[in-house]
């Protein structure tokens, strides 16, 4: 309980400094080099930590936190995809995009953690859970190698459609405030609903991310330090690798690929518990290179057919036509569509490749 005491009130500090230090003085946008500098603060933090697990408690454990570790983060990155539209449906300026990802991550941190203590009591009361968390993590493997061509789109979620009824929301954004007086009535502001949106479809994604963590470990404490990890780095990242999210073709495919892995190794173990001689046992070291394997090798290849497509745009001669050149607007030129629809910031859950793994 100390143990959990102090990784709780720590990670707030470290969260509450992070704030601190970024929202100092008026708004501005999040630097490359600010991003940079806090996404490698955020990974150090990481391995320390799981040094630390090895230190106290042996390889093993250790093993399962940095395979965890890895695995949500990797699947945090796909996440970010869905946050970039939810940013750009509600117009949300860049100024703000930071604040609006730090409060929405600290709701998806307590959903989590509330998701996580439930599944570990499920998990201890009823093994059969684990061949249930099998399937279904297959299931969402096969749905993102078919889903993986298709157009990315956000659709609004429940409670983000009860939100925008119950509480009376200002037509557009004051600055940084959540909440406001108007005609002395208080209302919440656009801000306020897109942080629920970050929030509350972040717990969708961890539908499928906490059952393949469940996967490598049950030990409930490592699987919420490894999601706290990989959500606190989350919003950095953001702000870090922006377009090259759309370079990362094949990135569906090694989530995919690792997320079936998982599966597979949940069905085998809980044979193997259950006394199938047949079934192994799968070493945590194996799992730890399977993810970093295939990651690594995901995003090289994704970068390589990038590359390879963008010499072919470049190549490709342009038709013959009568001297007179046709008008093709540039990134500069083209006007900024940053709403993403009607404005009204109505649409706020994910439909894209990986939704379909919630179904």
């Amino acid at each position: 309980m100390w143990t959990w005491a102090a990784v709780i009130g720590g990670l707030l500090l470290i969260l509450a400094f992070d704030l601190w230090i970024v929202d100092r003085g008026e708004p501005r946008e999040f630097s490359m080099r600010q991003a940079s500098i806090w996404v490698g603060f955020y990974v150090t933090l990481a391995v320390l930590f799981g040094i630390g697990i090895w230190v106290a408690s042996g390889a093993d454990r250790a093993g399962e936190f940095f395979a965890g570790y890895l695995t949500e983060y990797s699947l945090s990155v796909d996440n970010l995809f869905v946050f970039y539209l939810i940013m750009a449906r509600f117009a949300v300026p860049k100024a703000y995009q930071h604040k609006v990802l730090l409060i929405g991550i600290l709701i998806a941190l307590v959903m989590r953690g509330f998701f996580i203590a439930v599944g570990a009591a499920a998990l201890a009361n009823f093994s059969w859970l684990f061949y249930v968390f099998g399937v279904f993590l297959i299931y969402t493997a096969v749905n993102l190698v078919r889903q993986h061509d298709e157009e990315d789109d956000v659709q609004e979620n429940i409670l983000l459609r009860w939100a925008r009824r119950a509480l009376p929301t200002t037509p557009s954004y004051v600055g940084a405030k959540i909440t406001v007086k108007v005609d002395g009535k208080r209302m919440v502001t656009p801000m306020l609903i897109v942080m629920i949106a970050i929030g509350t479809t972040d717990l969708l994604f961890a539908l499928d991310s906490i059952p393949a963590i469940f996967g490598l470990t049950q030990e409930a404490f490592i699987v919420f330090t490894a999601n706290a990890f990989a959500l606190m780095g989350l919003r950095q990242l953001y702000f870090l690798i922006g377009g090259l999210l759309q370079r990362l073709v094949y990135l569906s495919y090694g989530l995919a690929f690792i997320l079936g892995f998982i599966g597979v190794k949940l069905i085998v173990e809980a044979l193997h518990s259950s006394g199938v001689h047949w079934a192994p046992e799968v070493p945590i070291w194996l799992s730890l290179s399977v993810i970093g394997v295939t990651m690594v090798t995901t995003t090289v290849l994704s970068l390589l057919k990038s590359r390879r497509d963008a010499r072919g745009e470049k190549a490709t001669p342009l038709p013959a036509g009568d001297g007179q050149a046709e008008a093709v607007p540039v990134d500069g030129d083209r006007p900024a569509d940053t709403d993403g629809g009607d404005g009204d910031g109505s649409t706020v859950a994910r439909t894209r490749q990986t939704s379909q793994r919630r179904n």
